[in-house]
Parts: C-alpha cells; structure tokens; sequence
C-alpha cells in the first residue's frame, strides 16, 4: 500500500493538520527537521517499518518504542501526533504523513525538490554548485536535495525537479551522440 494513491489519499489530511498546529505553534520548521529525521529512520529500518505496520504488536508497545527513536528533544505537539497514529490505526501511514508533510513544507517556503543523481558522491561544494544551479533555473527561494549514486551514469550528474529533467550524465551524452548518428541506445 507504500504510494499508493489510497495511502496518500488517507496521509494528506493528516499531514494538513500537522501543518495547521505547526504554523499555529511557528513550529514548522521544528516539524520539518523531525519528519526527515523519522524518513531517514524508516528508511534505513524496514524492520522498524514491519513493526509500526504490524496489527499483531501492541498499541502500548508501539508507543513506547517511537517515543524512545524519537527521543527526549522530541517537540510534544509532534510526539502527541504520532502517538495519536497509533491510537487511530493510521501509524502505517507514518511516512506517507511525514512526506506530504514536507510537501506542504516546500509550497509554504517556496522551496523545490530536486533528486540529484551521480556516479559518485558529490561533496558540500558541489552540492552547493548544484543547488545554486537549480534555484537559478526554477526560481525557488530554497532547494532541497536528494542524492542517489548510479555509477552506470559513468560520470556527470541527472537532476529531476518536479517532472523536468536535467541530464548532464555522460550516458545522456553518450545516448544523444547515438541518436544523432542514427544508432539506437
């Protein structure tokens, strides 16, 4: 059900009540920070997801182990929330809330997604480079970057904002230079 159109049919309200006690609070970027803390947590867990999603495991359970992976510094509005999932049901939506979160974070500071991959790792500079380039061309006031490593692009970088691509791989130049000379990539 991860994506799918019923899980972020079920998210969106949920994470537009965030939003509403954020923004009442001026917590919205506290929030922000906490729910890519909570992705990058389920994302490199899929036992913890399995747990979270699990029917057979506690509520009580459940509680008192995100209330330790959210630790003490966690904002009491935001812990209440989840806690709240859990009593609700809609804990398995978790990372379905939490991004829609951060879209409705992105549209209220005008800030862009850009998913940026390389053959290698790219360094501050660079990154740097790329979200300068990226702020010039869509004319947000802020770019969030996220980075994924395909050393098949052989050198050079791909970039995906929204539905637009940006391909500076040396694959892409390879592929084109194909296509130009009548072959087929």
């Amino acid at each position: 059900m991860k994506g799918s159109l019923v899980s972020i049919a079920i998210a969106e309200p949920y994470a537009q009540a965030l939003m509403s006690v954020a923004l009442s609070y001026n917590l919205t970027d506290a929030f922000g920070k906490e729910c890519r803390s909570l992705l990058a947590l389920l994302e490199k867990s899929p036992d913890l997801e399995e747990f979270i999603a699990s029917p057979v495991i506690k509520e009580t359970d459940k509680k008192t182990v995100l209330r330790q992976m959210m630790g003490e510094e966690a904002n009491l509005y935001l812990l209440n929330f989840v806690m709240l999932l859990v009593d609700k049901r809609r804990i398995i939506f978790l990372e379905q809330i939490c991004q829609q979160y951060l879209k409705l974070l992105r549209k209220l500071t005008n800030t862009v997604l850009a998913e940026v991959t390389s053959a290698k790792e790219l360094n501050n500079e660079q990154s740097e480079s790329v979200a300068n380039k990226i702020g010039e061309l869509t004319g947000a006031k802020g770019v969030e970057i996220k980075t994924k490593i395909d050393p098949d692009l052989i050198g050079g970088i791909t970039i995906k904002v929204g539905s637009q691509v940006f391909d500076a791989s040396l694959r892409g130049q390879l592929r084109r230079v194909s296509l130009s000379l009548g072959g087929i990539a």
